[in-house]
């Protein structure tokens, strides 16, 4: 049998999750560490409508959204949340500056959100941790995976 000192069958690799940063109507977008992109994204308004594909289906939230500080080809996404009075989430998307369109020289965007209670939203807000970096974990690659990740995306009840 044959043995290497100082090598070992097990890899270290550890998989973090970054801290959720504050949520709000406009935020400076936050790489999988915390530190600022250079990037604001902001809600610039909502309303509650009947989505006009499926009226039958009730209110939706329908808000715009825009990005300062980043190009249309690649660029960061942000989670967007319904909230009620308290900041708990209602309904939550991951919207993409890259499906934005530039308008005055930002990047604009319009998105929908179902809730089932749409009388209980009482605003939209950004959470500013980046959502398109697709890191591998160490599930996924052992030997090179880990690292840094972002949080998990906002879901229905979390409290922003």
């Amino acid at each position: 049998m044959l043995a290497l000192s100082g090598c070992s069958s097990l890899w270290n690799c550890t998989d973090t999750a970054a801290e959720r940063g504050e949520a709000g109507v406009r935020v400076q977008v936050e790489d999988v560490s915390g530190r600022p992109l250079g990037v604001t994204a902001e809600v610039v308004d909502w309303r509650l409508e009947p989505h006009p594909q499926v009226p039958s289906e009730g209110d939706h939230v329908s808000f715009r959204y825009r990005f300062d500080g980043t190009d249309e080809d690649f660029g960061p996404a942000v989670d967007a949340c319904a909230v009620d009075e308290e900041r708990v989430a209602l309904g939550c998307q991951t919207v993409h500056s890259s499906e934005a369109f530039e308008r005055g020289g930002v990047l604009t965007g319009d998105s929908r959100l179902a809730v089932e209670h749409p009388e209980r939203v009482a605003g939209v807000l950004l959470v500013p941790n980046d959502q398109s970096y697709v890191g591998r974990t160490c599930e996924e690659d052992l030997k090179d995976g880990g690292g840094p990740h972002p949080p998990e995306p906002a879901t229905l009840g979390d409290q922003l």
